[in-house]
C-alpha cells in the first residue's frame, strides 16, 4: 500500500507585468515534475503587492499559459477545493493567521514610522554601518516589545500605522534541504525581522505565501534562486505556526543567464540582441511599447517547452527534441544543475527548425495559411503543400515558411538592385529572349524536360549554367532566393514562368 501523500506544486506569479521566460521555465518544471509523480499543478496570483499591480498582467499570465500548453489542475478559472486562488481575495485568512503568530508571541507590532527608520539608517550610515531591523535592533525601536501591552492597545485603538514584523529568535540556526542545493544553515543574525502585514492591511509575499502553501497542502516548492535568500526565513514561519511537519521540500532553480553568461538574462539583453523574453506579445500600458513575445517570432510551443526545459536540466542522455510527454517521464528534480544556464538564441532558432522539419508537408501548409490570407492569398491548398516541400528546410521560424515561398504566389513587384547589378546586361537581356524564344516550343514542361532544354541551351550558346540560372532567378523571384530552378518552373507552369521572365525582361530594359 502507498501511503506517500499525492505531490502539489503551485506556480504562484505576481501580476506586476509580463511572464519573463525564467517564470515559465519555472512553470514548466513544476508541470513536468506534477505529472512525471502523478501529482497535482496549481496555479496561484499573488496579488497582494496592490502598488505594482497591473490590471492586465493576469490574463497575460493566462494566455500564456494557454498558448504553450502548461495546464493547471487548480487555477482561478477553473477552481478548485483551496478557492480562492487570488491572494487578493483571502485577506481574512492571513488577518487571522497573524493574529496566531501575535498571540504566540512570534511576531508583533512595529509602529516605527518610515521618517523614524530613515532616520536610523542614515544615522548608521554615517557610522559606516547598515541598518537592519533584527533580533539586535528591536528592542531600540518603536514596537510592542518596547511599548508593552498597554500602550500598544492605545496606539491600536487610536488607528496608528503600524506593520507586523516576524520576531526572529537570537542565536540560533535555521536548517533546510533543498532537492537542488543539498542541505543549508542560516545564522538568525543574518535574518532580519520581516514585515508580515503591512499598513495597508494586506499581507507581505512571505506570509501569505507560506499560508496559502500550507492551506494548499504543498508538497514541494519549486521556484527560482532568487528565492533562496528568503527560505530560511519560510523555514521559521513554518515552525512558528507549527507547521513543521508538513513543511514542503524546497528546490531552488538556477538563473537563466545572458549570451555571454554575465548575470541574469534580462528583457533589456533581448532589445539589445533581437530576441524576446516574454512568451506572447507584451504591450507596457503605461509607456505603451511592444515587445514581440515567442509566439509572434514564429515559435511552436512545443519546440519553446522543449528549449526551456534543457536550460538548466540534463535528461541523462545526448538526444535534445524531446516531445511534453517524454519530458514528463524523464523529468527528475535531482537532474536540475545548480549553475546557471546561458540563453543561445541560435540553439532556441535550431529546436524551432527541428520541430518544423518533423512536420508534414499538410501541418506546414496550414501554418502557412494563416500569412496567405493576412497578404490576400487564395490557394489550391495540393499547391500549398508543394511549396511547403520546397521551402520547409529553409525554416527555422515559422515566419521564414512565408519568407521563402510568397514568390510561388504573387510576382515580383521589384527587382532586388544588388542583385541586378551582379546578374543583368545587355547581353543577359539577349539570351533571355532567347530561352523564352525557346521555352515557348517546349511542349511538355517539368522539371526533366526544363532541365534537357537548360543544358541544350547553355551549350548552344557558349555559357555556364549559373549564367542563366541566376538572371533567371532574378525575374521570377525578384532577387537570388529560393529553391532549385528547376523546381520553381515545374511548380510555377510554363506560362506563369514565361510570364514573369518576359515581364521582367520589360521592366530592366527600361
Amino acid at each position: 500500500m502507498n501511503d506517500r501523500p499525492t505531490v502539489r506544486v503551485r506556480f504562484a506569479p505576481s501580476p506586476t507585468g509580463p511572464l519573463h521566460l525564467g517564470g515559465v521555465r519555472t512553470a514548466l518544471y513544476n508541470f513536468l515534475f506534477a505529472r512525471n509523480m502523478g501529482g497535482k499543478l496549481i496555479l496561484r496570483i499573488e496579488d497582494t503587492d496592490q502598488t505594482r499591480f497591473v490590471p492586465s498582467a493576469e490574463g497575460y499570465i493566462l494566455d500564456s499559459f494557454a498558448w504553450c500548453g502548461i495546464e493547471f489542475d487548480e487555477d482561478v478559472v477553473k477552481g478548485g477545493p483551496h478557492a480562492p486562488y487570488r491572494q487578493s481575495e483571502r485577506s481574512a485568512l492571513y488577518r487571522k493567521y497573524i493574529q496566531e503568530l501575535i498571540s504566540n508571541g512570534t511576531a508583533y507590532y512595529a509602529f516605527d514610522t518610515e521618517e523614524e527608520l530613515n532616520a536610523r539608517r542614515e544615522a548608521l550610515k554615517a557610522q559606516n554601518q547598515t541598518f537592519q531591523y533584527d533580533c539586535r535592533s528591536r528592542m531600540e525601536m518603536k514596537n510592542s516589545l518596547t511599548l508593552g501591552p498597554e500602550e500598544t492597545e492605545r496606539l491600536l485603538a487610536a488607528g496608528s500605522s503600524y506593520v507586523v514584523r516576524l520576531k526572529v529568535p537570537a542565536g540560533e540556526v535555521v536548517r533546510f534541504s533543498d532537492l537542488i542545493r543539498g542541505d543549508i544553515e542560516v545564522q538568525t543574525e543574518n535574518i532580519d525581522d520581516k514585515v508580515l502585514f503591512k499598513s495597508d492591511g494586506l499581507p507581505t509575499y512571505h506570509l501569505a505565501n507560506v499560508v496559502d502553501d500550507h492551506l494548499m497542502e504543498i508538497t514541494h516548492v519549486i521556484r527560482g534562486e532568487e528565492w533562496l535568500p528568503s527560505a530560511p526565513l519560510h523555514v521559521l514561519l513554518y515552525r512558528s505556526f507549527g507547521w513543521e511537519a508538513t513543511m514542503p521540500h524546497f528546490a531552488h532553480l538556477p538563473l537563466i543567464l545572458k549570451p555571454d553568461g554575465n548575470g541574469k538574462l534580462s528583457k533589456r539583453d533581448g532589445d539589445r540582441l533581437g530576441f524576446p523574453v516574454f512568451p506572447l506579445e507584451w504591450t507596457d500600458p503605461v509607456s505603451r511599447e511592444t515587445s514581440r513575445g515567442y509566439r509572434e517570432f514564429g515559435f511552436l510551443p512545443g519546440a519553446f517547452l522543449n528549449m526551456l526545459a534543457l536550460l538548466g536540466w540534463n535528461p541523462g542522455h545526448d538526444r535534445e527534441v524531446m516531445g511534453i510527454d517524454e519530458l514528463i517521464s524523464l523529468f527528475s528534480i535531482e537532474r536540475v544543475g545548480k549553475s546557471g544556464a546561458k540563453f543561445d538564441w541560435e540553439k532556441a532558432r535550431w529546436f524551432n527548425h527541428q520541430y518544423l522539419q518533423a512536420m508534414s508537408n499538410e501541418q506546414l501548409a496550414m501554418i502557412l495559411q494563416a500569412d496567405l490570407e493576412k497578404n490576400g492569398v487564395t490557394a489550391d491548398r495540393a499547391f500549398v503543400e508543394k511549396v511547403c516541400g520546397l521551402v520547409r528546410d529553409r525554416a527555422f521560424l515559422i515566419p521564414d515558411l512565408w519568407d521563402n515561398a510568397w514568390f510561388f504566389f504573387k510576382a515580383p513587384g521589384a527587382y532586388d538592385a544588388q542583385a541586378v547589378a551582379r546578374f543583368w546586361s545587355p547581353e543577359i537581356a539577349g539570351l533571355v529572349a532567347d530561352f523564352i524564344a525557346g521555352g515557348r516550343l517546349l511542349q511538355e514542361w517539368n522539371h526533366e524536360t526544363v532541365q534537357v532544354f537548360v543544358k541544350d541551351f547553355t551549350a548552344k550558346h557558349g555559357i555556364k549554367t549559373g549564367q542563366l540560372m541566376n538572371p533567371l532567378r532574378l525575374l521570377v523571384v525578384g532577387s537570388s532566393q529560393g529553391p532549385g530552378m528547376m523546381d520553381i518552373s515545374e511548380l510555377l507552369g510554363k506560362e506563369e514562368f514565361l510570364r514573369r521572365l518576359e515581364h521582367g525582361l520589360s521592366a530592366l530594359k527600361k
